[in-house]
C-alpha cells in the first residue's frame, strides 16, 4: 500500500464510520495490546492554546532528555504532524506501516462485531502503538473534542491534566453555556491526579475546581499573577516568573501572541509538578525561547502572519496581542459555518482595524463563501473589503497590494494550513 492510499483511507473514514463510546476506544486498545499503560501521559483539554501547551511540555520533557512522543490534532499540512517522536514527524514509510498494521487489527474487530473505529481513534491508536513501539516515556495528548466523551479520555492513569482557556466553541456538542463546555473538559480530571487550568470566568473556573475536590486531586490555577509580560519586542515575548522555582531571570517566547504567556506557564507548572527539585528550568527556558508553534501567530514571511484563532475567544486574544502595533495592516479572514463567525468579524474590526480586508472561501464544504463574509464586514467597517474566490488568489492579492503592511492570517485553521503550504512553495521557487 502507498502512502497516499493509506492517508485516503484514514480521510474517508467519516463517511463510513459513526461516533463510537468510550468503551469502544478501550475495546480497540486491547485488540492493540493496550499500548498506553506503560507510558507517562500528561492529558490537555481546553477550548484554546491545547496544541501550544502541548508543544512547549514536549519541548521542555525533550530538554530533560527524556523520550516522548506528542499526539495533537487538527495537522495544518500533512496528517504525520499529528503523531510527533522526539520531536520527529513519523515518517512516510512508518505511517505505511503502521496504518496496515493497524488496519488488520480493524479487521479483527469488524469480524467479532465491533464498529469501525472512527477517524479520531484510528489516528490515536496509531500514535499510542508508535509510542509504544519508540518506547517513550511520556506521550503528550491532547483531546480532539471535548474530554469527557473523547477517545484520549480512555487513559486511565495520566501524570497530570491540564485544561487550557475555556471558551463558546463546539456548542453543538459540548453545551451552550460555560458551565456546560467546562464540565466537558473537566471531564479528564482523573481520582488522585493533579490538574492545572487556565483561570478563565468565574463560572468554568468553580466547575473545574469542583471536580477537582471530588476526585481527590491536587489542583492548581494558573492566572495572570502568575506571570509578568515585560515588553513585546519584534517576534519575541519576555516575560519573569513570580515563582522563586524558576529563578529571578527573563523568560523568552518566539512569539507575538501575549496569550502564549498563559500556555508557557501552565506547561511550565506541570513540569514543576512532574520533576520538581530534580527539574531543570535553565534548560526549559532554552528550549521555549527556541520554538515556534506553527499556526499560531507564526511568521512565514518578513511580517506576514498566519494564526489559527476561529472562535470568539481567540479572536479576542489575537486582537490583544496585535492592537498595538504601529504598522499599517492588512486582514485575510475566512470561516467555516459552524463558526460565530459574524462575531469574529465584529471583534476584528472594532479592534483590529485594518487598511483593507480581504475574504476567501477555504477549501471545504463547510465554508463560508466570501459573498457573505465581504457583507458582514461591511456592517462593521468602512474600509474596502476584497473577494477572492480561493486562498491562493487571496494571497496573490495581497502580495501584490500590501506595500510594506503587515499581513495577519486568521478565523480558520484550514486557511492557516493552506496557506503555510503556499508559503513552503513560495519558499521553493
Amino acid at each position: 500500500m502507498t502512502y497516499e492510499e493509506a492517508t485516503d483511507y484514514i480521510l474517508n473514514i467519516p463517511k463510513f464510520s459513526k461516533k463510537n463510546k468510550p468503551a469502544h476506544t478501550e475495546q480497540f486498545l486491547a485488540y492493540l495490546g493496550n499500548p498506553q499503560e506503560h507510558i507517562k501521559v500528561v492529558h490537555v483539554a481546553g477550548t484554546n492554546g491545547k496544541g501550544s501547551v502541548c508543544a512547549y511540555l514536549n519541548a521542555m520533557l525533550l530538554s530533560e532528555k527524556r523520550t516522548v512522543g506528542m499526539f495533537t490534532s487538527p495537522h495544518l499540512i500533512k496528517i504525520n504532524e499529528r503523531i510527533i517522536i522526539n520531536d520527529c514527524e513519523i515518517d512516510d514509510d512508518a505511517f505505511v506501516r503502521l496504518f496496515e498494521e493497524i488496519l488488520k487489527v480493524v479487521g479483527q474487530m469488524r469480524e467479532a462485531g465491533l464498529p469501525h473505529p472512527t477517524f479520531f481513534e484510528f489516528l490515536f491508536g496509531m500514535a499510542m502503538t508508535a509510542f509504544a513501539r519508540a518506547g517513550v516515556e511520556y506521550a503528550v495528548v491532547e483531546t480532539g473534542l471535548g474530554g469527557r466523551l473523547d477517545a484520549t479520555n480512555v487513559v486511565k492513569c495520566p501524570v497530570a491534566t491540564v485544561i487550557t482557556s475555556i471558551g463558546m466553541d463546539h456548542m453543538e456538542y459540548l453545551g451552550s453555556t460555560l458551565s456546560e463546555i467546562a464540565a466537558e473538559k473537566a471531564g479528564i480530571i482523573k481520582s488522585g491526579v493533579p490538574v492545572f487550568f487556565a483561570e478563565g470566568q468565574t463560572e468554568s473556573n468553580q466547575i473545574i475546581e469542583k471536580k477537582a475536590y471530588e476526585m481527590k486531586c491536587m489542583c492548581k490555577k494558573i492566572g495572570k499573577d502568575a506571570y509578568e509580560i515585560l515588553g513585546i519586542k519584534k517576534k519575541h515575548i519576555a516575560f519573569s516568573c513570580s515563582n522563586a522555582y524558576y529563578g529571578d531571570t527573563t523568560w523568552s517566547l518566539k512569539n507575538i501572541g501575549i496569550y502564549q504567556t498563559e500556555n508557557a506557564m501552565l506547561a511550565m507548572e506541570t513540569m514543576r509538578f512532574l520533576f520538581g527539585a530534580k527539574g531543570h528550568p535553565d534548560r526549559w527556558r532554552g528550549a521555549l525561547s527556541q520554538l515556534c508553534r506553527a499556526g499560531r501567530m507564526e511568521e512565514v514571511l518578513p511580517d506576514f502572519y498566519i494564526d489559527g484563532a476561529h472562535n470568539t475567544s481567540a479572536v479576542e486574544a489575537f486582537a490583544k496581542s496585535v492592537s498595538e502595533a504601529e504598522k499599517e495592516r492588512i486582514i485575510l479572514f475566512s470561516a467555516v459555518q459552524e463558526k460565530n463567525y459574524t462575531e469574529m468579524i465584529h471583534i476584528l474590526c472594532k479592534e483590529v482595524p485594518a487598511d483593507f480586508y480581504v475574504v476567501t472561501a477555504i477549501e471545504n464544504i463547510r465554508a463560508v463563501q466570501p459573498e457573505i463574509l465581504k457583507e458582514i464586514f461591511q456592517k462593521y467597517t468602512d474600509k474596502p473589503v476584497i473577494m477572492q474566490k480561493d486562498i491562493k488568489q487571496a494571497v496573490s492579492y495581497i502580495r501584490e497590494h500590501r506595500q510594506g503592511r503587515t499581513v495577519y492570517c486568521l478565523g480558520s485553521l484550514y486557511l492557516a494550513g493552506r496557506i503555510k503550504e503556499l508559503m513552503q512553495e513560495v519558499k521553493r521557487c
